[in-house]
């Protein structure tokens, strides 16, 4: 009888050691332990810096009719008129200040594309003023040397200053005036066109 005692007892220590917990919170024994309480959360770091816009900004577009447009022959160091205006963002932030002229409002990079029909072979090239004058950017120079193609040019402009000034210009240095093609091909007026988009 004694005997069937003691072993009960012993059943009884063991099948108690297997569910107690140690003040931890976790058994003491082989039992599988339940998880913990979530932590609480972390302060939130600090918000990046902004990221840089992308797309077009702004853009507008300024055309010839030729005829009755750029009339005369573009001399040596004088600009091609796109006096008319087409559509554009609405922002005035590229607008034009003559015939000839476009001001440029904020500092950033600009896509500048224009194609004119001409007579001659020549060239022309991408002038920009900012603040001391027009400069040349030779790395925009376009032409042809031949033939009855239009001059057609493309290049991204930087610009440095608020309201800097582009014009599209005969090169200095050139031998040629350019006689701007009225009715090239056909017998409708022929259109020249720049068209300016901030990318930047």
């Amino acid at each position: 009888m004694r005997k069937k005692i003691a072993l009960l007892l012993m059943l009884s220590t063991m099948m108690f050691a297997q569910n107690v917990y140690s003040a931890e919170g976790c058994c003491c024994t082989s039992c599988i332990c339940p998880p913990g309480p979530q932590g609480i959360p972390g302060v939130a770091g600090p918000q990046g810096p902004q990221g840089v816009p992308g797309g077009v900004l702004d853009f507008a577009d300024f055309y010839a009719l030729m005829p009755t447009d750029n009339a005369a022959t573009v001399a040596i160091g004088e600009n091609v008129d796109f006096p008319q205006n087409g559509p554009s963002s609405g922002t005035g932030l590229i607008a034009r200040l003559g015939p000839d002229t476009f001001n440029l409002t904020n500092i950033g990079v600009y896509q500048v594309l224009f194609q004119v029909s001409v007579d001659e072979a020549g060239q022309l090239v991408i002038t920009l003023d900012s603040g001391g004058g027009p400069i040349e950017l030779p790395y925009t120079v376009v032409g042809r040397a031949t033939g009855t193609t239009q001059i057609v040019g493309i290049a991204l402009v930087q610009t440095t200053v608020v309201n800097s000034i582009l014009s599209i210009s005969n090169p200095i240095g050139n031998s040629t005036a350019l006689t701007i093609t009225p009715l090239a091909g056909g017998t409708l007026p022929v259109s020249a066109h720049l068209m300016i988009l901030r990318v930047q």
